[in-house]
């Protein structure tokens, strides 16, 4: 992973609503949330979640699918491994240390 596309992905989460709509994706795993849905868990305006979604999507950190009448948004998993990877890449000098051993997040077991 580039260092392009990770800064824009730690600029996307980097703001408190945005990485409370992401975690939500993260925890509602590979079925995913509709607008409506996150809107209400979250207490966020439909316009202001739009924002917020529409962010996460231009750094890659969600997907959207149309299904009927309905949006569903998931969190992309291996774009948010690769973010993690990419920062603990050199960790610990090179040497075994705790990142090596923590599994990674996937839509069937999340973080």
């Amino acid at each position: 992973m580039e260092s392009i596309a990770v800064v824009k992905a730690l600029a996307a989460l980097a703001q408190s609503s945005r990485l409370e709509v992401f975690r939500s994706l993260v925890v509602a795993g590979e079925p995913g949330l509709t607008p409506g849905a996150l809107s209400e868990s979250l207490g966020v305006a439909a316009n202001t979640l739009s924002f917020h979604l529409k962010e996460l999507l231009h750094a890659d950190l969600v997907t959207q699918e149309r299904i009927g009448r309905n949006l569903i948004y998931r969190a992309q998993f291996d774009r948010m491994n690769a973010v993690l990877a990419y920062l603990t890449q050199n960790c610990c000098q090179g040497q075994a240390c705790m990142a090596e051993q923590s599994t990674q997040c996937n839509p069937s077991s999340p973080c």
